[in-house]
């Protein structure tokens, strides 16, 4: 299965390698207080909803590292 920005979060998290992705760029997403709401939307959308916490900068990068996964 290949995995982007537009795969649910709650899948990314699930999976020991993008959640290690995740985690680097953002630190903490795993246990943060609201992931729960966020679980069954693709990151690109939590994105929209993070008050400037995951910007699109990081969501590039993100989406480097997950096609080196293919």
């Amino acid at each position: 299965m290949s995995y982007s920005i537009e795969s649910n979060l709650g899948e990314l998290l699930d999976n020991e390698q993008t959640k290690a992705i995740l985690e680097q760029h953002l630190p903490g997403i795993a246990s943060h207080p609201s992931i729960g709401m966020g679980r069954s939307m693709p990151l690109k959308t939590v994105a929209g909803f993070s008050g400037g916490m995951i910007t699109d900068a990081h969501l590039a990068k993100i989406a480097e590292d997950f096609a080196k996964l293919a």
